[in-house]
C-alpha cells in the first residue's frame, strides 16, 4: 500500500512533459517578413531575385515548429500560407498528414481553417504593425493602402487581430516568431507569450539578423518550450467589435462611407462596428481585396 502511494506521489512531482499539456492540434500561420534574414522585397515576392531561396526558408520555419511539435505530441497541423500571394510554401517539403490553406480571399484572412477544435496557434514570421517606428517591413495587412488598424479604440499589428479571431474559437498563441519589434508587439497587445526573435531590427530595410540554419534551431527551441509551459489564456474580445481602418488616401474611406454601415471619422477612417471578431475580419478581406475589375 506504502509503495503504490510512493509511486503515485513520484508520478505527481516529476516535471511535466510536453505532450502533458494537451495539445494535439496546431494551427500554424506563417508570414514572411518575419523570417530569418528577409529585410527587402528583394526577398519577399516573385519578383525579388532571392524570393526562391526565402521561399524555402520559410517552409524551413514552418517544419521547424511542426518537427519540434511533434516530437512533444502533437499529431494535427493546419498551415495558413498568409503572406502576399498565399503561395509561398513550398508543398512538396511539408509532411504528408500536414495540410495547407492557400491563396485568397478567405473569410478569416490570415486565421482561415481555426476553429474550436485546435488546441492551439503559432505565427511564423511575423512582423510589426504599420504605426510602430520600429520593425523591418512593419505595416498592417497592406503597406500600400493602410496607416492604422484599431480594435475597440487600440492600434493593434496584423499579429493582434489573428490572435483575437483565435480567441473567439478559444484557442490561445503560444508562440510568435520574426523581428524583435513583432514579438514586442504582439505580447503587448496579448500578453506575455513564448517568443523567438530571429533578428534585430535597425530600420524599414535593415536588421542584423541570425543564420537560417539558427534561425531554426531556435525557433524548433521556442516551439519545445512553448508546449511545455502552461498554455496562456486565448485572446478574446467580446462583441460588439469596432474596427477603425485609416487609409493613406482619403477615396476608399469616402467610397466605403457609403455603406450604410460604415462610418466615416475623419477623411481618411472608416469605422464599422461588428457583432463579433468574425465579421470583423470579413470586412477587413472585402476593404484589402475587393476590385471592380475581378474576374472570373
Amino acid at each position: 500500500m506504502r509503495s503504490g502511494f510512493l509511486a503515485l506521489l513520484t508520478l505527481l512531482v516529476l516535471p511535466v512533459p510536453a505532450a502533458s499539456q494537451g495539445v494535439r492540434k496546431l494551427f500554424i500561420s506563417a508570414d514572411m517578413e518575419g523570417i530569418t534574414g528577409v529585410v527587402t522585397g528583394d526577398q519577399l515576392g516573385p519578383g525579388g531575385f532571392e524570393y526562391e531561396r526565402f521561399r524555402k526558408f520559410m517552409t524551413e520555419e514552418v517544419l521547424a515548429v511542426i518537427t519540434a511539435a511533434r516530437a512533444a505530441g502533437v499529431r494535427e497541423f493546419l498551415v495558413a500560407d498568409s503572406h502576399g500571394n498565399g503561395e509561398n510554401l513550398l508543398l512538396e517539403l511539408l509532411p504528408a498528414d500536414v495540410q495547407v490553406v492557400r491563396s485568397w480571399p478567405r473569410p478569416n484572412g490570415m486565421m482561415q481553417g481555426i476553429d474550436s477544435t485546435f488546441d492551439a496557434a503559432v505565427f511564423v514570421g511575423y512582423h510589426a504593425g504599420t504605426t510602430n517606428p520600429a520593425g523591418v517591413r512593419a505595416h498592417t495587412f497592406s503597406s500600400a493602402r493602410l496607416t492604422d488598424v484599431r480594435l475597440n479604440g487600440r492600434s493593434v499589428p496584423e499579429g493582434g487581430v489573428n490572435a483575437a479571431i483565435a480567441g473567439y474559437y478559444g484557442v490561445p498563441v503560444i508562440l510568435v516568431t520574426g523581428d524583435d519589434a513583432a514579438v514586442d508587439e504582439v505580447r503587448a497587445v496579448i500578453g506575455p507569450v513564448e517568443g523567438a526573435v530571429v533578428k534585430w531590427n535597425y530600420g524599414f530595410h535593415s536588421a542584423r539578423t541570425l543564420t537560417p540554419e539558427a534561425g531554426r534551431t531556435l525557433i524548433a527551441e521556442r516551439t519545445t518550450a512553448a508546449l511545455r509551459a502552461p498554455r496562456p489564456r486565448p485572446f478574446v474580445l467580446r462583441g460588439p467589435v469596432t474596427l477603425d481602418v485609416t487609409f493613406k488616401h482619403y477615396q476608399p474611406s469616402q467610397v466605403l462611407a457609403l455603406l450604410p454601415f460604415v462610418e466615416r471619422p475623419d477623411a481618411h477612417t472608416v469605422r464599422y462596428v461588428g457583432p463579433d471578431i468574425l465579421a470583423v475580419s470579413r470586412f477587413l478581406q472585402f476593404i484589402n481585396t475587393y476590385d471592380q475589375d475581378l474576374i472570373p
